[in-house]
């Protein structure tokens, strides 16, 4: 979502409620969350879940719309519009309105404690696999060569 009439740190504190949990959880949590921006930011996540349903039925990938999750979820600076408010004795004072770029993205959790236990295999056999490196001698004499200035 691009150029939204909102400040990126009232943003972000929406954003921080929703980053890691369930898509389902996450919808719950922006529908009673009492930010004007929570409204936004449930339409981004309904697209993004809109998405991914067409790629796994559309695009023939396997995408399993139970296991999305909120991977990330950002606010980033757009462009500022500088406004003039009028002050006393003809002087005026300058303040500016920001306005934010939120980006957020989905991905797929698999089985939580199959996938865990696969992954310190897989690293415990890497392990196992790695042969210790010996270092290499600094000549016969183990002196260093003396460098020309």
């Amino acid at each position: 979502m691009r150029y939204l009439r909102v400040s990126p740190q009232k943003a972000r504190l929406v954003l921080d409620l929703i980053k890691g949990r369930r898509v389902e959880e996450a919808r719950n949590t922006l529908l009673f969350t009492k930010k004007r921006v929570a409204a936004h930011v449930g339409k981004l996540l309904q697209s993004a879940l809109d998405n991914a349903n067409f790629l796994s039925a559309e695009k023939n990938l396997d995408v399993e719309l139970d296991n999305l999750y909120v991977k990330s979820a950002i606010a980033n600076d757009g462009p500022r519009m500088k406004r003039i408010r009028p002050a006393p004795q003809g002087r005026a004072f300058r303040y500016v309105r920001r306005i934010s770029h939120i980006e957020l993205v989905l991905a797929e959790r698999g089985n939580g404690a199959a996938h865990a236990s696969e992954h310190a295999a897989s690293a415990g056999a890497a392990a196992k696999r790695r042969a210790p490196v010996a270092k290499k001698a600094a000549g016969k004499t183990g002196k260093k060569k003396a460098v020309a200035k």
